[in-house]
């Protein structure tokens, strides 16, 4: 019995990544898998209707662009997974596991506040974009199936978006008691796999309709409009559509902190960047193409609630159920940081408060056994986000031009100044040597292109309002 203790003893302790975590065991095709859940979502939708604004050669070239300085932002964010000189003995151990880490540690502390200050402007954002998609698709899937009953030409209006903004807004409630985000794994699996759903469904309906035509519609410059100046403002709010599809920045440290080393982190994260950016464009291109050639200059804002499709209905309608389901999982997604933050914040400035730390256990009706740990702070600051993510979805109900804004207000500053600015820090690259000049020229490009759309989805918005 002794010398089995001695030998337990001395068995060897598991082994430790370097930063004294578990040891991390993804690799290429895990890297590849969470890239694509990570970037494919409500945006493909709009990608028909973007296509349709610059025309046969605006729509993919402009994608082929965004795909470009995707791959770019990425492949010099995935050289800050480190922090700098972390090839020394000395900073061996040091990570930046998320793309605030990273900003910290190379660019300080008064940048941080800006990433943060726009990550979390755009977490809130996409949740009012995702409670006008919800309600879109609710009233599609409700308008479909009058249509099949009715007729094409039948008045199929129905309950309003704002009564199903209300709906959501309700689910969401609810959902948001969830703790934390580690909760919620399971969430997380059904909005991934809704998400390629009907992305998929919409690929394939519109390569059907361009086959039911006989003919490829639209044209090489695009829908026309009435002034220059209208058509100038179109295509700004189309390139801030394709912004908001393509970028995946704010997670793709947290996805390099998934991956097993050797070979280096950056190495694996490379390669499956090349492999997920060349998908997704082929996918973007597909999804967008053949929207636009089956519905030409009349392509639909978004794709399966348009009613370009009308059958079969059955189709229709599960696919915008996909949608729903894939939102009310995102919506999670993305407040739950929020929602950490705002505990966090409370905690440290109330450290006393019985409001903010106490938690009461509350019975849950028809299960016993079961209780839910209520704190009181947590449930009026998440309804009160909740609610002001409807309220504003209900104010400013414009699919493509809230998809719009959001892509352009944080496509230059998150997606290349930042990455650009850490990549040089990182390297050790020197002003106003070549490759300096480079990046910076690179830098503002990028943010010409980035302040365009931006003005031009604001104007779409203003517009929509006034109109």
């Amino acid at each position: 019995m002794a010398r089995q203790s001695l030998e337990l003893a001395a068995a060897p302790a598991p082994e430790l990544d370097d930063d004294g975590h578990a040891p991390r065991t993804g690799n290429l095709w895990t890297c590849f898998a969470h890239i694509i859940t990570a970037v494919i979502g409500c945006g493909v939708l709009a990608l028909s209707w973007s296509v349709a604004q610059l025309g046969w050669v605006g729509g993919p070239v402009a994608m082929l662009c965004f795909a470009f300085v995707t791959y770019i932002s990425a492949f010099l964010l995935s050289h800050c997974y480190r922090a700098p000189g972390a090839d020394s003995e000395s900073q061996k151990r040091q990570r930046n596991y998320t793309y605030m880490d990273a900003v910290r540690t190379h660019l300080g502390e008064k940048r941080t506040w800006l990433c943060g200050l726009l990550q979390y402007l755009n977490l809130y954002g996409t949740a009012i974009a995702y409670t006008i998609t919800t309600a879109t698709c609710l009233r599609a899937i409700k308008r479909a199936n009058c249509y099949h009953d009715q007729g094409h030409d039948a008045p199929c209006g129905g309950q309003g978006d704002h009564f199903y903004m209300l709906l959501f807004g309700a689910a969401q409630l609810v959902l948001s008691l969830i703790p934390n985000f580690h909760d919620m794994a399971w969430l997380s699996v059904v909005a991934a796999v809704m998400s390629f759903t009907y992305a998929t469904i919409g690929l394939g309906l519109g390569l059907a309709k361009t086959i039911e035509n006989g003919t490829i519609r639209g044209s090489i410059a695009g829908v026309p409009m009435s002034t220059p100046a209208q058509k100038v403002w179109r295509v700004a709010q189309a390139i801030g559509d394709i912004a908001f599809a393509y970028p995946y920045t704010l997670v793709l440290l947290e996805i390099q902190d998934t991956l097993k080393s050797p070979p280096p982190e950056s190495e694996t994260m490379q390669k499956g960047n090349v492999i997920a950016v060349l998908a997704t464009t082929f996918f973007y291109l597909s999804v967008g193409c053949f929207g636009y050639a089956a519905f030409g200059d009349a392509a639909p804002g978004n794709l399966l609630t348009g009613f370009g499709f009308y059958e079969p209905y059955w189709l229709i309608d599960f696919a915008n159920a996909c949608i729903v389901l894939h939102l009310l999982g995102g919506y999670q997604m993305f407040s739950q940081q929020i929602f950490t933050f705002a505990d966090r914040c409370f905690a440290a400035a109330f450290p006393n408060s019985a409001f903010v730390n106490r938690s009461y256990a509350v019975r849950v009706p028809g299960v016993p056994a079961v209780s839910y740990q209520l704190n009181l702070q947590r449930l009026c600051f998440r309804t009160a986000y909740v609610a002001s993510t409807t309220g504003l979805a209900m104010l400013f109900p414009y699919f493509n031009e809230v998809l719009g804004v959001l892509g352009a207000v944080i496509f230059w500053p998150l997606v290349i100044y930042l990455p650009v600015e850490m990549y040089c820090i990182q390297r050790g690259i020197r002003p106003w040597t070549r490759t300096w000049l480079v990046l910076q020229a690179f830098s503002a490009v990028c943010f010409v292109v980035g302040t365009f759309a931006f003005v031009g989805s604001v104007e779409g918005v203003i517009r929509k309002r006034l109109g």
